[in-house]
């Protein structure tokens, strides 16, 4: 198994729920769950990395190392960049992404995504993707597509439905079962090299990127590999709102 370090960008400010880190879960700061969930994937190291004091007390309240960041970053990506700069990791240290509004991420894809970058040194990034087995998330410009090449490398990520399947799909109607085949959904965890870290950092923010408001396609428009490894059951979803924050709360209590 590929050794790796795990980063943590976390933000108060979340339009839907403000203060997300910090909102309680079963007595504990959602950060806290995220926390331990990384640490059981048996990383050589996890740090959290915030631009606010409140996250940084909560965080130093469980012991937890804390890297205090830009307040200007316009990704997690970012924010991840200045923490490998700041602690002087070498270039080849593997460096995982784990959102901090994942408190029921499975520990074991922390280390999934890391052998997936380990074994292909040809790319710049990894992440995952599941097949779509919700109808319902087909057309929802919140579940992210991804489709790959034949090799397992990202053609593209989308809100948008990819590939559309011209002679089935119609936006008109409700999306059926038999129209999952070969649609996948992007999960939002990701490896990078710490030396790759640094070069994301200086590329200027791309249209794609900025259009779809998706980080990882500042990769592929300057021409940059990610790897996509396809894992076979989905994890639970974040915490994007209130309802998002009763669920995970039903599911850990």
């Amino acid at each position: 198994m590929a050794g790796f370090r795990v980063v943590i960008p976390a933000r108060f400010a979340s339009q839907r729920l403000p203060g997300k880190p910090l909102l309680g879960i079963v007595g504990k700061p959602m950060i806290r769950h995220v926390y331990e969930r990384a640490l059981e994937s048996g990383a050589d190291e996890v740090v959290i990395a915030t631009d606010d004091a409140r996250i940084r007390a909560a965080a130093e309240g469980f012991s937890a190392p804390v890297c205090m960041t830009s307040p200007d970053h316009v990704s997690g990506t970012d924010r991840i960049a200045e923490v490998v700069d700041m602690l002087g990791w070498p270039p080849d240290t593997l460096v995982v992404n784990l959102q901090g509004d994942e408190p029921l991420m499975p520990p074991g894809l922390l280390s999934q995504v890391a052998n997936a970058l380990e074994s292909h040194a040809d790319a710049e990034m990894a992440t995952l993707a599941v097949a779509l087995s919700d109808p319902a998330q087909l057309f929802d410009a919140n579940t992210v597509k991804v489709v790959s090449d034949c090799h397992g490398y990202a053609l593209y990520f989308s809100r948008a439905t990819i590939p559309w399947k011209r002679d089935v799909f119609d936006k008109a109607v409700v999306p059926q079962p038999d129209w999952l085949g070969g649609v996948y959904r992007h999960l939002g965890i990701y490896a990078y090299r710490a030396g790759f870290l640094t070069g994301y950092a200086k590329l200027p923010v791309s249209p794609i990127e900025r259009f779809e408001s998706l980080e990882q396609l500042r990769v592929l428009w300057n021409g940059g590999r990610i790897a996509v490894d396809v894992v076979s059951d989905a994890p639970p979803a974040g915490v994007d709102t209130h309802e998002d924050l009763a669920r995970v709360i039903a599911a850990l209590s």
